[in-house]
């Protein structure tokens, strides 16, 4: 499988940060394992899907990976030049390497290094730390507005049970400290990030902390008011439909939205009404709006270009 991000995706590298948005989204909703179990190629495909997101979601982060600075694991690449320019300086044991021709990374140099100080057996005290792991998981639409733990599966068979935070957000990335790769030569783990993929929900809608409903009302609680039951994160409560409503007009309800991260407050849920017409007019209706035409009759268009 390639390791370029952009073919991950099925992406060319000109391709806009909604279109690289929308096309992780499609291969989550296709390849998560929790919809395909057992398919070890929409899993691969899945995870390479996942880390390529996670790389090319930040701007600046892309713009590194483009530019050649990191790698699409997002590791640091060698200053190859650097190393080059300084490998010629007179009296540098490490100037040439004999009948191999110029060294061209540090671990080259690191290995020549090793050599001639008697073998791979002695580090000197060289530490480094080891590589990230990335992992993608989805959840659902309440396990990110309330939080959760969720198990995750390692390439080793093992489970790591991730924390997911109140409010976590869509494409957000959680570290787990340490549980990467093991460092060389005593140094500190690596990380393992996981990037987060919220499920929709075929109610609610989140934009930041505040939670968007629409509610289908009749003819008849629009035009004479009256409460009615909407469905929030907490579960159902009553509002008030005024007389009169129309189609669009928008009611908030007060702390009924997603807890603010940091803090105690939560944000609003905002129901927009929608006025739905019966399946079928009968006659009786149908001779009511008649006769209330003839003597109501209002334009809601006026005033706007013919």
């Amino acid at each position: 499988m390639s390791t370029d991000p952009y073919s991950a995706l099925g992406l060319s590298r000109d391709a806009s940060q909604d279109e690289i948005k929308k096309a992780y989204r499609k291969i989550a909703k296709e390849c998560h394992p929790d919809l395909k179990p057992g398919d070890t190629a929409a899993e691969i495909r899945f995870k390479a899907a996942a880390a390529a997101y996670d790389l090319l979601k930040d701007p600046e982060t892309r713009a590194r990976f483009d530019r050649g600075e990191i790698d699409a694991s997002g590791q640091e690449k060698p200053q190859q030049q650097y190393y080059r320019s300084h490998s010629e300086a007179a009296g540098n044991p490490y100037r040439r390497a004999q009948a191999h021709g110029e060294y061209e990374d540090m671990s080259d140099i690191f290995a020549e290094f090793m050599r001639r100080q008697g073998g791979a057996g002695r580090s000197h005290g060289y530490r480094a730390p080891g590589q990230d792991r990335r992992y993608a998981m989805q959840i659902s639409f309440l396990d990110a507005v309330f939080g959760a733990t969720r198990p995750i599966t390692l390439p080793g068979g093992d489970r790591l049970e991730v924390s997911i935070p109140v409010g976590v957000a869509d494409g957000q990335t959680i570290r787990l400290r340490g549980k990467g790769d093991p460092g060389f030569g005593g140094g500190p783990n690596g990380d393992a990030l996981v990037t987060i993929s919220v499920a929709p929900h075929p109610v609610f809608r989140r934009e930041g902390d505040d939670i968007h409903i629409t509610l289908p009302i009749t003819v008849d609680e629009a035009v004479l008011g009256g409460k009615v039951t909407t469905p929030t994160i907490d579960g159902p409560v009553a509002v008030t439909i005024p007389s009169g409503t129309s189609s669009g007009k928008t009611l908030r309800l007060k702390g009924k939205g997603v807890r603010q991260r940091g803090g105690t407050g939560r944000g609003d849920q905002l129901v927009e009404i929608s006025i739905v017409m019966p399946d079928r007019i009968d006659d009786g209706l149908r001779e009511f709006m008649e006769t209330w035409r003839k003597s109501h009759s209002y334009n809601p268009r006026k005033g706007m270009p013919k």
